[in-house]
């Protein structure tokens, strides 16, 4: 009985490595796969529209879409509209629009690093999914045209997967690439202190105090000085 016990366990072990080394890869842009992903929200605000398959009539918006943007002079131009407006969402904490305006920049632009990044920030979140989530960031970095302040956003995803050592590293850089943004400086204090270095942790906390903060990145400081028992 305990044989066929252990048989029947390691059947289930087998069986999901199996499954796991079938997880469908999806061509999304030139050159560009990801892992085929879906959340429990509508197509629209999904990355990549949720992988579904259009009906005739959605697939006819999508081409009417395009045929606009093209009479506009330049898809590029459009995309770089696009992105902008799920930014600026983004920043209002709506995700379900930001989603549907980097959805429809990755239409018009599948190439651009800022989609991925965009989309990555969503996935952790408000779906939760850290794993997924860094792997569209490390298509980001990949990317042309990346957003400045995308390391400072794939290391505030590894401080949540709690590794901050890694965090450390890319948020170094990612103060370096955008040091006006205040969110990434937070998010180095944190990292910094998570890996024993109170010191620059307060430093980290006073470059941030001299810049805007947004709400999640002021509370976030008001815990990294008192633990850091920042002057």
């Amino acid at each position: 009985m305990r044989r066929h016990i252990t048989r029947w366990l390691l059947a289930l072990v087998l069986l999901g490595i199996t499954n796991a080394a079938r997880a469908e890869m999806v061509e999304v842009a030139p050159g560009v796969t990801v892992t085929k992903k879906t959340f429990p929200a509508r197509m629209d605000e999904q990355p990549f529209y949720g992988f579904s398959e259009k009906t005739p009539e959605q697939q006819k918006t999508d081409a009417d879409f395009l045929a606009a943007s093209d009479e506009m002079g330049s898809r590029e131009a459009v995309s770089a509209a696009a992105i902008e407006r799920g930014w600026a969402h983004m920043d209002r904490g709506d995700l379900s629009e930001a989603a549907k305006r980097f959805n429809q920049a990755w239409l018009l632009a599948p190439e651009r690093s800022e989609i991925y990044q965009g989309f990555a920030v969503i996935t952790a979140a408000r779906f939760g999914d850290l794993e997924y989530a860094e792997e569209l960031f490390k298509i980001a970095l990949r990317q042309p045209k990346p957003r400045r302040t995308l390391k400072a956003d794939y290391g505030r995803l590894l401080l949540k997967a709690k590794r901050p050592a890694e965090a450390k590293t890319i948020l170094e850089e990612g103060v370096r690439d955008a040091p006006e943004f205040a969110d990434g400086w937070v998010s180095l204090g944190l990292a910094r202190l998570q890996t024993d270095d109170a010191a620059g942790a307060c430093a980290a906390a006073g470059e941030a105090n001299k810049l805007k903060l947004s709400r999640g990145a002021m509370i976030d400081l008001v815990l990294l000085k008192r633990q850091g028992a920042c002057p």
